[in-house]
């Protein structure tokens, strides 16, 4: 059975369910979700969304000076653990470079990216589960493009106040129906939203939370590393009437989230001030930097004024070969730093 059946289903059963309960199931139903029932990886050039560690293996390697910097800082050689490790990429170049003795987990949810993430990344322990990993530890976690598919509620502002928007059915397939709000969800909206005008659509994101403050408690020392695209609370308010609630295929948006349960990537933009909360509630340090100038703390915007020299050097000797290389090379790179681009992503980093 489908997982769109098994979900009309339920629904015919039980009555219309949460949207984080529909976002869970559509994403990693062990049968029929997105990324757990995927039988190829959805973060490379033939799959899905490309994510900065595909893009270059100097976000990798950037990483692996941050690492190496917080085995300085607590005097020891650190455990690193990538959650939503995906197709490897970023642990690889990490290892790679790093400079200081680490002990690597890769935690993913997806059966063929354990596999791939078992051959590219052999001193690495694959697990399937944040359960897994021996805790508590003194290390740094890594979580790229992962919490913006945590599952979410969605709620809608009316004249009357919020409402939710759960998952219904009827003849024609999946529909969003109303629901009152649930007083957790309320008093996070209440607090993350904003001043969000009638008719706008929030994405109230409490496993997020649920999420930061879980790995948080796993780290004895360390730090928490969250990237991802989303912003802080008062800069999301443009955002919010439409919502940035999303689906990807392809390396394109792709339908509605209700029409292809399984089929597409569902996502949303993070809120970071929430997460900032969780995490300075959790008694961590926090920093929140944009991609680009997270990347250029690590050396990486020296790296490419490096190379522009370097391309100019091969230009005026005739090399090119090694000018097409370098060129590339800095091609990547000023991706990762675009400001329109992944550059604008947000690095949430909490230690302890």
């Amino acid at each position: 059975m489908s997982l769109l059946s098994r979900l009309r289903a339920r629904i015919a059963t039980e009555g219309p369910i949460p949207f984080e309960e529909f976002m869970r199931a559509a994403l990693y139903d062990i049968e029929g979700g997105f990324f757990a029932a995927a039988e190829t990886i959805r973060s490379v050039r033939s799959g899905d969304f490309l994510t900065s560690p595909e893009v270059s293996d100097a976000f990798g390697a950037a990483l692996a000076r941050f690492v190496a910097r917080e085995g300085e800082r607590i005097g020891t050689s650190p455990v690193v653990v990538e959650i939503g490790a995906g197709s490897g990429s970023l642990l690889r170049s990490l290892l790679d470079t790093v400079e200081v003795p680490v002990t690597a987990w890769a935690v993913e949810v997806s059966a063929a990216a354990r596999q791939v993430l078992a051959d590219r990344i052999p001193e690495a322990r694959v697990v399937a589960d944040l359960a897994d990993v021996a805790a508590p530890f003194a290390g740094v976690v890594i979580a790229n493009e992962l919490v913006d598919n945590l599952p979410m509620a969605i709620a809608q502002m009316t004249d009357r106040g919020w409402r939710e928007r759960w998952v219904g059915a009827d003849e024609g397939g999946l529909v969003l129906v109303d629901a009152p709000v649930r007083p957790e969800v309320a008093r996070w909206l209440d607090r993350y939203a904003g001043a969000v005008p009638e008719g706008g659509m929030v994405e109230c994101q409490l496993e997020a939370a649920e999420w930061l403050r879980r790995v948080l408690g796993m780290v004895s020392v360390g730090a928490v590393v969250v990237i991802d695209y989303g912003d802080t609370a008062e800069n999301l308010l443009p955002r919010r009437q439409d919502g940035t609630l999303r689906t990807y295929r392809a390396h394109h948006l792709g339908p509605h989230p209700l029409d292809e349960p399984g089929a597409t990537d569902i996502t949303a933009d993070v809120n970071f001030t929430a997460l900032v909360d969780v995490a300075r509630g959790a008694g961590a340090e926090v920093e929140l930097w944009r991609q680009d100038d997270f990347l250029a703390d690590l050396g990486v915007r020296d790296e490419l004024t490096s190379l522009r020299r370097r391309e100019l050097e091969a230009a005026r000797a005739g090399d090119e070969m090694q000018r097409l290389r370098l060129r590339s090379r800095r091609t990547e790179i000023e991706t990762l730093l675009h400001p329109r681009g992944l550059g604008d992503f947000r690095v949430l980093v909490a230690r302890r």
